[in-house]
Order: structure tokens, then C-alpha cells, then sequence
């Protein structure tokens, strides 16, 4: 069996990295991963494939920056071409990226079966691109792993119940994995000690585009008067500049380079808060046991909200300062995201159904 399977985006690649280890274990499976180049930094992207050694990509499409159309059209582009040169017996697509939705796209219409990892999330907030990415993406799929019970609901209220699967949370496989194997030195690389800092991620359009918005989410994290270690992606840094915000930003948080995924890990575990518009970070703060003050008004991980652990104050200074201060949930066991063998069971129903397709 051969699997073409799509990348582009951080996330992805640490996807990528826990269940292309799984594949490696099947003899009777090749993988050829396609980087679209959606990520291009170094600290964004070629620092994931060294550290978590994820097999190099066969190709790199090197296409970056520009609109969502320009970068989806152009995908699909050259995703189609390598398709027909492969001839893959199925397109494996992660998430919700602009690479999701090129990568299933090319599948449906050249009739290639896809297979959705991370399947059935909504934030019911069709602003966001990546919502309609996930949408299209579920609508044209094969296979639909999705990692929650809430993720299976969402697709069965849309009449998609065929080649659903909830198979648990990767990411939460490796979180496991990768945590219980890191010898990361970040802490010390930065004088930083545990549990005396609130560690922040902002990257989401919604919170870049916006000089209100972002002055908002900085004005709050300088006056909250706490230490706020803030890795900052290069559309934030970029914004940042834009606004006259860095300077401000820089003189008065402690601002370090994007890190890699064993680094994110330990600044996770050890920060006292985490404040982030990430999906993914919303859920790694779950995985770590840490509150988390998500800076959007809508979310995909809603059942961190349930619980209690997760709280949303969109991009609103006071709520932002008032939840830095006093949000602090008593946070208990869960088991929302698997058992930690996704993975195993991803690669398990593949070949049971392989002759299928």
C-alpha cells in the first residue's frame, strides 16, 4: 500500500512524526511525505523533521506566503501533478490547514481515497478558514479518525457516518512519547524556573490582522504584571512591526524564538498558565494539567471549556487581566483523548480495509 501523505503546518508535522513512526512498522506500507512548504522557517518547520525524526519529505513545494487562494490553488496544482506520478492508493491529510484542503481536494477529484486524521472538530465559526478547511475536508473523505466522542457527534449531525472512526488524539500519543523521551534545555537556555511564568502563543489571523485586537492581547499581558514568556511565530512578530507594538512587546515580555516541539513540551509542563489562540496548545495545555486562557471567542476542543480547564476571552483586555489573575481550576485526571495508541489503531483499521478500496 502506498500513502501519499500531506504536510505544510507545525502541527502536522508532529502529527506526522507519532504516526509515521507507526507506518515504519508495517513493512507492507510506504509512505511519501509531500512538505508544501506552508511553514518555510527553519524554527518552523526544519527544526520538527530533525528532532522528531520525521522521515524526509520526497518533496517540498516550497509554497508560502501569499492569500489562501493563491496558496490552495497552487497546491493543488502541484499536489495533482505528483498524485498522478505516484499513483498513491490513498492521500492522508492531518488537521485543518490550507494543505488539508489542497491535499483533499486533489484526492476526491482524481478519485484517490483520503484519509482524515483529526476529523469531525468545529468551532461552528465559519470566519475562520481553518472551519471550512475541516469541513471540505470531512465531506470528501474515506476515513474520518477523529479524536473525541464531540468530534464523532459533529459529523453524525451532518450525516456523515460512513468510514468514521474514533480512534483518540495523536497528539496526545505524542505528548506520551516525545514527553517521556525529551532532554530539552530550554528552561535553562532562557533563566526561566518553573511555575514562575505564563507561557503565550499568539499566531491566529484573527488576532494579527487586527492593530485593536492585538494591542488588546499585549497591553494585557504587560499590565497583568507577570512573567510572560512569549515564542513568537514570524505572522506575530510581522504584525508586531507593522503596529509600532514590538518594541513596546519586547522591552516589557520576554520574548524567545519559535520553538521546536521537545521545547514546547517542557515550556508547557512548567509554566504556571498558558495563554494561547492555538488549538493544538489548548489541548497540550490539558495534556499538562496547566489552565489555559484561549484568546478567541470560539473553539474546537470544547470539552476543555466543559471541564472547566480552558477558558475563552477572545482578544477582550479586561477579561484577559481578570483571568490571568484569577483563573485557576482545580484540574483532575481526564481521559477526553484516548488511551495514547492512536496511532496503532489509525494504521490497524488502514490495512483492514485496505482491500476494500
Amino acid at each position: 500500500m502506498k500513502i501519499l501523505t500531506i504536510v505544510g503546518a507545525r502541527p502536522q508535522f508532529i502529527k506526522s512524526a507519532i504516526l509515521s513512526l507507526e507506518i515504519l512498522k508495517h513493512s507492507n506500507i510506504q509512505e511519501i511525505i509531500l512538505h508544501t512548504g506552508q511553514h518555510y522557517d527553519d524554527n518552523m518547520s526544519n527544526i520538527f523533521f530533525e528532532e522528531l525524526k520525521i522521515p524526509k519529505p520526497k518533496y517540498n513545494l516550497n509554497i508560502n506566503g501569499g492569500s489562501h487562494g493563491f496558496q490552495t490553488g497552487n497546491m493543488i496544482i502541484e499536489i495533482e501533478k505528483i498524485t498522478q506520478d505516484e499513483k498513491p492508493d490513498a492521500i492522508l491529510i492531518y488537521g485543518d490547514t490550507n494543505s488539508t484542503l489542497a491535499g483533499a481536494l486533489v484526492g476526491a477529484k482524481l478519485h484517490v481515497p483520503v484519509i482524515h486524521v483529526e476529523a469531525g472538530l468545529r468551532s461552528f465559526d465559519k470566519a475562520m478558514p481553518e472551519e471550512i478547511n475541516r469541513i471540505c475536508a470531512d465531506n470528501v473523505s474515506k476515513f474520518l479518525f477523529c479524536p473525541t466522542k464531540v468530534a464523532v457527534d459533529n459529523l453524525i449531525h451532518e450525516n456523515i457516518t460512513k468510514g468514521v472512526f474514533m480512534v483518540g488524539d495523536i497528539m496526545y500519543d505524542s505528548a506520551i512519547y516525545f514527553g517521556n523521551n525529551s532532554k530539552s534545555k530550554i528552561l535553562e537556555k532562557n533563566n526561566l524556573k518553573s511555575n514562575e511564568y505564563i507561557l503565550t502563543t499568539i499566531h491566529r489571523e484573527a488576532n494579527t490582522i487586527s492593530k485593536e485586537k492585538l494591542s488588546n492581547i499585549i497591553n494585557a499581558l504587560i499590565d497583568s504584571k507577570e512573567k510572560i514568556v512569549l515564542p513568537l511565530h514570524p505572522r506575530t512578530k510581522k504584525a508586531l512591526e507593522d503596529f509600532d507594538l514590538y518594541e513596546k512587546a519586547k522591552n516589557s515580555l520576554k520574548i524567545i524564538d519559535p520553538v521546536g516541539y521537545l521545547d514546547m513540551l517542557a515550556l508547557e509542563s512548567n509554566a504556571k498558565k498558558i495563554i494561547t489562540d492555538s488549538g493544538g496548545v489548548q489541548k497540550e495545555a490539558c495534556f499538562v494539567k496547566k489552565p489555559c486562557i484561549t484568546l478567541r471567542n470560539s473553539t474546537e476542543w470544547i470539552e476543555t471549556v466543559t471541564a472547566g480547564y480552558n477558558i475563552l476571552v477572545d482578544s477582550d483586555y479586561n477579561k484577559i487581566l481578570d483571568t490571568i489573575k484569577n483563573f485557576n481550576p482545580k484540574i483532575t485526571n481526564y481521559n477526553f483523548y484516548g488511551d495514547g495508541k492512536a496511532c496503532e489503531k489509525i494504521v490497524n483499521i488502514i490495512q483492514g480495509d485496505y482491500n476494500g478500496i
